[in-house]
């Protein structure tokens, strides 16, 4: 399998739709970037041995948090992070546990993402 079907796959398995949806919407104006992110980002990266999706997943969600105004990003995945098998608690979890290390701005704009993609999943945290 080469890296392109490589990334395809893994993207899939994390969230086909927004997989589709972001190629498509890159293809007129700049079919590169998909292919980055297909052979680089989930070829390349997500590919390696040493961390399960849904580890790579909340490593992806944690450093979309910190970074700030990803929510683009940050819905896809989340999405995804869903998609794999993690609990909508390690997901609340992972943004309360960056408040000392990244502050209370960025893990409320997270976590006002989060609700968003739990509520459109019908998704609640008890």
């Amino acid at each position: 399998m080469n890296r392109l079907e490589q990334g395809k796959a893994l993207l899939n398995q994390v969230d086909a739709t927004a997989a589709n949806t972001v190629m498509s919407s890159l293809k007129d104006i700049a079919p590169d970037i998909s292919k980055y992110i297909l052979e680089f980002a989930f070829g390349d990266i997500y590919a390696r041995p040493g961390l399960t999706l849904q580890q790579r997943e909340l490593v992806t969600i944690t450093a979309l948090l910190v970074q700030g105004d990803t929510s683009s990003q940050l819905t896809v995945h989340l999405n995804g992070c869903l998609n794999v098998g993690l609990t909508p608690k390690e997901i609340v979890e992972t943004c309360i546990h960056c408040i000392p290390y990244v502050g209370f701005p960025r893990v409320l704009n997270a976590i006002t993402i989060v609700q968003q993609v739990f509520a459109s999943r019908k998704i609640s945290i008890e």
